[in-house]
C-alpha cells in the first residue's frame, strides 16, 4: 500500500496515511484518460451555432427573372444559396456535443491520474482544512507556507463555504468536494490536496 505524509495546514507533518493501491497505485493509461478528458470538454460547449437554410431565409417569393431570353443564367429563387443573402447549404445547427462512456472506464482514468500524481510527488494530504471565517489573506498564507505558485486543486469531504470563499479570488485555486472529483481538474492542475476525510470518501464510493 502507498503511503503518504500528512500535513496541517502550516506544513507541518503530523502523522502518516495509508492509501488505497486500488485507487492510488495504478498503471497511467493515456489513451483511456484523454477520451475522457475529450469526453468532459465536448459535454461543455453549448452548441448554439446556428445558420438558416433557404427555407428559413427572408423573401424568394417570386421568380427574380424569366426563364429564357435575357441572357441571364436561371434563377428561381433569391434566397438560394449561390446568392448574396441567400441561404447556407450544410451550415451548422443548434446542437449537442455530449457524449458518455461506460463508467468504469470513467473510473478507470480517475484512478490513473490520481496514482499519477502521487508518484510525481504533487498530491498532499491535509488532515484539516477550514477557517474561522472567509479571509483571502489566511488562504494565501497557507499557499506560501507550501511554497505553491501555481495552479492548485484542493478537495475536501464537503466544500466549506469559508473556505470556498477565501480561494475564490485566487487565480489557478479551485475547490471542489470529493464526489465532484474528475479527470480534467485534477490534469489542468500542477498540486492536489486532499483532505483525509476526502481520501475516505473516495475510497468509500471508488474502491
Amino acid at each position: 500500500m502507498p503511503t503518504v505524509s500528512v500535513y496541517n495546514m502550516t506544513n507541518e507533518k503530523v502523522g502518516d496515511m495509508e492509501l488505497s493501491e486500488q485507487i492510488f497505485d495504478v498503471e497511467m493509461n493515456v489513451g483511456l484518460v484523454h477520451q475522457v478528458v475529450v469526453m468532459q470538454l465536448a459535454s461543455q460547449r453549448l452548441g448554439t451555432h446556428s445558420t438558416k437554410t433557404r427555407s428559413m431565409v427572408r423573401g424568394g417569393g417570386r421568380k427574380p427573372w424569366r426563364q429564357k431570353g435575357t441572357g441571364r443564367a436561371r434563377a428561381g429563387s433569391r434566397r438560394s444559396p449561390l446568392w448574396r443573402g441567400g441561404g447556407t447549404v450544410f451550415g451548422p445547427h443548434p446542437r449537442s456535443y455530449a457524449f458518455t462512456m461506460p463508467r468504469k472506464q470513467r473510473r478507470l482514468a480517475l484512478k490513473c491520474v490520481l496514482s499519477d500524481k502521487l508518484k510525481s510527488g504533487d498530491l498532499i494530504v491535509l488532515d484539516n482544512l477550514d477557517f474561522e471565517a472567509p479571509k483571502t489573506k489566511q488562504f494565501v498564507k497557507l499557499l506560501n507556507d507550501f511554497k505553491i505558485e501555481k495552479k492548485a486543486l484542493f478537495i475536501m469531504n464537503e466544500v466549506k463555504e469559508n473556505v470556498k470563499r477565501s480561494a475564490n479570488n485566487l487565480q489557478g485555486i479551485k475547490t471542489i468536494g470529493a464526489l465532484g472529483l474528475n479527470v480534467y481538474d485534477i490534469l489542468y492542475h500542477d498540486k492536489l490536496f486532499l483532505t483525509k476525510d476526502a481520501v475516505a470518501k473516495i475510497e468509500e464510493v471508488f474502491v
